[in-house]
């Protein structure tokens, strides 16, 4: 199912990016390419087309995107990086990670006494 996913968001990407190459910046997209297009779709029509296929695989690609986040594990409590480092940390050697240890703040130096003339 995961294969399956990411192979379709691979799909909805590369449409989207040709999809939004065809649309034109400034307004033309795809009706300005076709002038006899005008008698059978009619210009604003291949426009609207062209930015309802945008949208449309913009939110496909948002949805297969959620669908594929691991989902948490049958006990409830999902791995995080952390506690999956540390266990490994753990396997490998019984280390334990420690936080870094705090040095003391330095004390400012008194100014010196001049000497009275």
């Amino acid at each position: 199912m995961q294969a399956f996913l990411t192979v379709a968001i691979i799909i909805v990407c590369v449409l989207l990016i040709l999809v939004v190459l065809i649309q034109n910046s400034k307004g033309g997209g795809i009706s300005s390419n076709f002038t006899a297009a005008n008698q059978i779709m009619g210009a604003r029509r291949g426009t609207d087309f062209i930015e309802k296929t945008t949208w449309t695989l913009a939110i496909l690609l948002l949805v297969m995107s959620l669908l594929s986040t691991p989902k948490k594990g049958s006990s409830g409590d999902a791995d995080t990086t952390e506690s999956a480092t540390q266990k490994k940390l753990q396997e490998l050697g019984g280390v334990q990670p420690t936080a870094p240890a705090q040095q003391p703040a330095a004390q400012p130096a008194a100014p010196a006494q001049q000497p009275a003339k």
